[in-house]
């Protein structure tokens, strides 16, 4: 009696599936490889660029074509992006939420140092709360999402103030009231936009008691893919816990929380090397 006919596919072997495997990371590098050299890439030097030989790299290269994610120059002989490309990294542009990518990063940040974290963007010349991590203190900072606070007396508002080009800045800057709040408000321009320029070296933004007594913030901005700063991430608490001995260590923690959303929303730092 003839064995009956199996209508499933066999199973492929571990080796098999991770030649599969192994075949989608370098036609993904090669991708990437020929996204950031903008201007077209030989096939030579994408090739050396991931390490493959020529004619694995070319073979890669031929289906990424028939699928539209790359397109071959014959008459310059390089290689660019193509449109099926453009369209997967617009679908991630639309679905991308902020506070859904920063949330999760905004609870480890508040867990590390057991202080109240914020997210805020620039709106009509304020800062303006989309969300908040509270800590776990008596005594803690609330800023309830929608709360605006001018730019000028925070963190944030100082941050963003510092990455804006210079027209954008000045525009901000001249439509500012630099209303006083607290003894340590700044209330000049001169030294505002000198502090601004520290800012942009230093990476992060300080509210030293500058819109409410008690309170300190220190903050750090996040970028989009054409690197601007669209939102801060600010760590605030009161000035009893926000010490100058533990300020080094929160700055760093916030700037590397913002790094790390910046990366996961898409952004790309305005000194990254690409």
């Amino acid at each position: 009696m003839a064995e009956p006919v199996s209508l499933t596919k066999p199973e492929k072997s571990s080796a098999e599936r991770s030649g599969q495997v192994q075949s989608l990371v370098r036609a993904l590098r090669l991708l990437q490889e020929v996204a950031d050299a903008g201007d077209g890439i030989t096939l030579t030097e994408v090739a050396n660029r991931v390490g493959l030989p020529v004619s694995s790299a070319h073979r890669l290269l031929s289906t990424l074509q028939q699928e539209g994610f790359v397109r071959f120059d014959a008459e310059r002989t390089l290689w660019f992006v193509g449109v099926k490309a453009f369209a997967v990294g617009n679908a991630f542009l639309r679905a991308r939420d902020l506070v859904q990518v920063a949330r999760p990063y905004m609870r480890g940040l508040m867990e590390q140092c057991d202080e109240t974290v914020n997210l805020a963007v620039e709106d009509g010349g304020q800062i303006i709360y989309l969300a908040q991590i509270e800590c776990r203190q008596m005594m803690r900072a609330l800023a309830s999402p929608g709360a605006r606070v001018p730019m000028h007396s925070s963190a944030v508002g100082k941050v963003l103030l510092a990455y804006m080009s210079p027209a954008v800045r000045n525009s901000a800057l001249d439509r500012l009231r630099l209303e006083r709040f607290t003894a340590n408000t700044i209330t000049g321009r001169e030294r505002l936009e000198k502090g601004l320029g520290e800012i942009r070296v230093q990476g992060y933004a300080f509210d030293d008691e500058e819109h409410a007594v008690g309170l300190r913030c220190v903050a750090a901005p996040i970028f989009n893919e054409a690197r601007e700063a669209i939102a801060g991430i600010s760590l605030s608490g009161p000035a009893a816990r926000v010490t100058d001995k533990r300020f080094n260590e929160l700055a760093g923690l916030v700037q590397r929380t913002a790094k790390v959303i910046t990366r996961d929303f898409g952004g790309i730092p305005p000194d990254a090397i690409r």
